[in-house]
């Protein structure tokens, strides 16, 4: 029998869920990944892929079958497909808020309640990695919404920990600013990337490695006691706005 760890990537087909399918084929992983739209550039050798709307519960389970069916089974899920575009929460449609409570709370809740049924009838077990954001830890404003699921996959993480210990860990992690190929959609250009990166105390925005890189360490030995955690990947998150705001007035001698 492989000892080679399996792992399913929701959303792997471009931006941080295509670092993270890259990075865990360089690890040495069985990968599968799953995204709406076939890649537009060729995925790894040897990774699977499928096209599903995971929002819908039908495609979830059609999905894990398709994963199972090329992994031969499954020892780590990261729930990383998510997102929204920005838009004032008095302006977006009860349609368009579904949809994002839909693809960042309830997707990540179906595929880790479908492949927790499997991890739980298997001797070692599984692992489970939800990728949040530091929108559900502070106010989140032109994507409240996206705000408000991403707060619920944190405290699902902690929920789900707890019913499914001790066979299977779940994990949050909340991350920052990243920078991908698709950053310039959100921040302009190149100017206006340097000006976020500047609000970080590390001055830079987080890569795809980096994220992959704790999600290696969420699933090597070290951290086989870790469970219920949602642990921040920010690069020390976001400078007070009122440090740059208010005048520097020297202390009195």
């Amino acid at each position: 029998m492989s000892d080679q760890r399996r792992v399913w990537i929701t959303g792997g087909s471009r931006g941080i869920g295509r670092g993270l399918v890259e990075a865990f084929v360089e690890a040495g992983y069985a990968v599968f990944t799953c995204a709406r739209r076939t890649p537009s550039q060729a995925l790894p050798e040897g990774v699977g892929f499928v096209a599903a709307d995971l929002r819908q519960a039908d495609q979830v389970e059609d999905a894990l079958s398709a994963c199972v069916d090329w992994l031969g089974g499954l020892d780590l899920l990261i729930n990383n497909a998510g997102g929204s575009p920005m838009v004032p929460a008095d302006q977006a449609s009860a349609s368009f808020s579904t949809k994002i409570v839909q693809l960042n709370l309830l997707a990540p809740l179906h595929c880790a309640t479908a492949a927790h049924r499997l991890m739980n009838d298997q001797p070692g077990g599984g692992n489970i990695i939800n990728i949040a954001s530091v929108s559900g830890l502070r106010p989140s404003p032109q994507t409240a919404v996206y705000g408000a699921a991403k707060a619920g996959l944190i405290h699902l993480s902690q929920s789900l920990a707890i019913e499914w210990a001790p066979k299977v860990r779940v994990n949050a992690v909340a991350l920052g600013f990243v920078r991908t190929p698709d950053s310039l959609e959100h921040y302009g250009d190149e100017e206006g990337i340097e000006r976020v990166a500047k609000t970080v105390p590390l001055e830079r925005m987080a890569t795809p490695q980096d994220l992959a890189a704790l999600c290696l360490y969420l699933d090597s030995p070290g951290a086989a006691y870790l469970t219920g955690a949602c642990v921040p990947l920010h690069g020390g998150g976001e400078a007070p706005s009122f440090l740059s705001a208010a005048n520097a007035v020297e202390p009195p001698l």
